[in-house]
């Protein structure tokens, strides 16, 4: 009839329509706004909605690229170059996502069609909803989830604060259900579940004795190796402790190059106090280097942690390995999760790990006491970067009722 739409136009515009949101969702569920992350669970009931497998993959691309739209700003202020090289990372960290978020959508159910009975509707979305599970282990643990950042489950912890395990578990059933045709009625329960929790939202707790230093040195923390810098930051740990702090936590990188020398005068400057300083430090060899937490006190000094995964590229490079090239920082991928100090078990996660979900939960399952989370921000300003990896360690924090210390540079 004429002035009705083709069916064509109609599908357009309704592709259009699910990319336009995707993009909205991702922007909005990691604007760095700890109670903003539920909305990235609408998602998977946009993935799902999809007519076909390019618009699922169009769906994915901007959702993905809206939630990591701070990477090519990051970049180039961390090799002080133009946009175009974050560009490109920004695209190629996309792909895995959209691979495996384009492999694992199947159509809808054939509703509608007289020719499928009950039974026959019901398949499709079982077999969508173990699809949509699937892809969300697949981008959880390596090697895919690498570059695994935006991942919806770790709503959880906005959600369902305290559940610990259960929580994970009902944040995916949650996630399954908005891929089935009663996307409706799970979209509407978790609003109530997520109204509910921010009229009752509370800060993770400092634990008692805790202290974490954020600092505003820039690109010269770790960079500046003199004694005049370690004396000044021991000065400044030791006046703004407090008499009932006795762990202090500093950035990620803090102590620069972890050296014997850089240890004994940390061990000195801290002589006649009970503090035992947690920082970041860089250990160098003959074919790369660690990125690591240390523990001084004025007893003993040691590496407490070895980072499980450093940032791809730019600090994790292990085709310089393959080649026999050497260089670049090693990954610790299933390494050490939880350490202990002082008979206090710590989930450690340094920077790049906040983005992912398999460095948490893999923490977690070693039954930590507290998380400690350490970053170096420097090149990340006129980004939300840093928000979104406070707001993930916050939501980690909620979910199994934890209490958190984080120290940033910025």
């Amino acid at each position: 009839m004429p002035g009705r739409s083709s069916p064509l136009t109609r599908n357009r515009a309704r592709a259009a329509l699910l990319i336009a949101l995707a993009i909205v969702v991702g922007a909005v569920g990691w604007s760095g706004f700890v109670l903003a992350l539920p909305v990235a669970m609408i998602f998977s009931a946009l993935w799902a909605l999809s007519p076909s497998r390019s618009v699922a993959s169009l769906v994915s691309a901007g959702y993905f690229l809206a939630a990591s739209r701070g990477l090519p700003q990051g970049v180039a202020n961390f090799y002080a170059a133009d946009l175009w090289p974050g560009l490109l990372l920004w695209a190629a960290a996309s792909a895995s996502f959209v691979l495996v978020h384009a492999a694992a959508w199947t159509k809808q159910s054939g509703r509608g069609r007289p020719e499928e009975g009950r039974e026959g509707r019901a398949h499709p979305d079982r077999k969508r909803a173990v699809r949509y599970l699937v892809a969300t282990v697949l981008m959880g643990l390596p090697p895919f989830g690498i570059t695994g950042w935006a991942q919806p489950i770790t709503a959880a912890g906005v959600l369902f604060p305290g559940w610990g395990w259960w929580g994970v578990a009902a944040t995916a059933a949650g996630l399954v259900m908005m891929t089935s045709r009663y996307w409706p009625a799970a979209a509407v329960a978790l609003l109530g579940l997520w109204f509910w929790s921010a009229a009752t939202w509370t800060q993770p707790v400092l634990p008692e004795g805790w202290k974490g230093f954020d600092l505003e040195l820039g690109q010269n923390l770790g960079r500046d190796g003199s004694l005049e810098h370690h004396r000044g930051l021991i000065a400044t740990v030791l006046s703004a402790a407090g008499p009932n702090v006795r762990f202090v936590v500093l950035p990620e990188s803090a102590l620069g190059f972890w050296t014997p020398t850089v240890a004994r005068l940390w061990q000195d400057g801290l002589r006649g106090s009970e503090i035992t300083v947690i920082a970041g430090a860089t250990v160098i060899d003959a074919v790369g280097y660690d990125n690591v937490l240390v523990a001084v006190s004025t007893e003993r000094s040691h590496i407490l942690y070895r980072e499980r995964m450093p940032v791809p590229v730019s600090m994790w490079q292990p085709w310089k390995a393959w080649t026999g090239e050497g260089g670049g920082a090693r990954g610790h991928l299933f390494a050490n999760p939880v350490v202990e100090l002082g008979g206090i078990r710590i989930a450690p996660l340094i920077c790049y790990e906040q983005f992912l979900v398999w460095p948490a939960l893999e923490s977690m399952l070693g039954s930590p006491d507290i998380i400690v989370a350490t970053g170096n921000g420097w090149w990340t300003t006129g980004t939300s970067i840093v928000a979104i990896q406070q707001a993930s360690t916050i939501a980690w924090a909620k979910l199994f009722g934890l209490p958190l210390v984080t120290a940033f540079n910025t």
